[in-house]
């Protein structure tokens, strides 16, 4: 038995003093209506209502129940109203990959506030991320997919240790020119055993050790003729990063991260090694129920090319910051 429709049943009758007028303020059909308070009547073991006269009248074992039954209506409707506040304002956790910069991620979180959607971001290697969106432990997330297939691309470059004559970060960049895998084959030099000297090792971040993507790249590398142990996994971003920058290996990461860190950096002319996301929530896989501003947000965060939402989100912002100043 459904126990709050029976009451609102019951309690509906009491307050029209009709079955019919019931029904039609509850928008059922009045023999359901009369069904309900009978069983209402038999789970009780008492008559709600006296159905010997002509006009409804509640019984004295249905008067002594009718402020409880109010009661408990009353307490489910505060209920729903708590579980729907609670819904409006519960925080929406958010997978992102391990090397966003903290100040892009700072901006989702701040936008989902201005958005009415509070946000908790999570960096989470990629397996870990489509795990939290099956398991519903994460609403929205950046999913891994090969770059010809993703919505939000990332150049994926060499970073390595910047050279002494790097110029002022202050001045615009030179664009740097693509390096290819080639590039990295051992050359001659002098002290080598061989006359050759030996290639210098890349390393991949957790965020590129998903298997279509290693695959990719040990093929690539082999193509390009480099040994087999040239590229291998990065063990501790920090210790990565102080490698890199002291110029023993150089580092498979995205420009934003490379910049962050002080290193220097040229883009893979191979787009097929590049990196590839696809915006994912739990109700659906795939951006149609992610927001628009939040996937511009993230493809930011990414170090994707600019959208025309991040765009036109920016311009926004812009917007209320003058308003906000008069």
């Amino acid at each position: 038995m459904d126990l709050l429709a029976h009451l609102e049943a019951y309690v509906a009758t009491v307050d029209e003093a009709s079955f019919s007028r019931a029904a039609d303020r509850l928008g059922i059909a009045q023999p359901l209506l009369s069904r309900r308070v009978k069983t209402l009547e038999e789970h009780f073991g008492g008559l709600l209502f006296d159905r010997s006269r002509r006009q409804v009248t509640v019984t004295e074992f249905g008067r002594l129940l009718l402020p409880y039954a109010q009661d408990v209506l009353d307490r489910a409707q505060r209920l729903r109203h708590v579980a729907g506040a609670a819904r409006q304002t519960a925080v929406r956790a958010v997978g992102v990959p391990a090397d966003c910069g903290p100040a892009a991620l700072a901006r989702v979180i701040r936008a989902g506030t201005e958005h009415g959607i509070p946000l908790g971001v999570h960096e989470l290697p990629p397996q870990e991320r489509v795990s939290g969106l099956s398991a519903g432990s994460l609403t929205y997330a950046l999913l891994r997919v090969p770059p010809e297939n993703a919505a939000l691309r990332v150049p994926l470059g060499l970073a390595s240790a910047p050279p002494p004559d790097a110029p002022d970060e202050r001045r615009p960049r030179p664009r740097p020119r693509p390096v290819h895998l080639e590039d990295l084959r051992p050359r001659r030099g002098h002290g080598a055993r061989d006359g050759r000297r030996a290639p210098v090792p890349v390393l991949s971040l957790a965020e590129d050790q998903v298997p279509y993507a290693q695959d990719r790249l040990r093929r690539a590398a082999a193509r390009a003729g480099l040994p087999e142990d040239v590229v291998r996994a990065a063990g501790p971003t920090a210790t990565a990063l102080a490698e890199t920058l002291a110029g023993r290996v150089t580092l498979l990461c995205a420009e934003p991260f490379a910049r962050r860190h002080g290193a220097s950096w040229a883009p893979l002319g191979d787009a097929s090694l590049h990196r590839g996301y696809e915006p994912g929530s739990a109700e659906r896989q795939g951006a149609a129920t992610v927001p628009g501003w939040l996937v511009a947000l993230l493809a930011a965060a990414v170090g994707a090319a600019t959208t025309g939402a991040a765009t036109a989100y920016e311009a926004a912002e812009a917007s209320s910051r003058l308003a906000a100043r008069g």
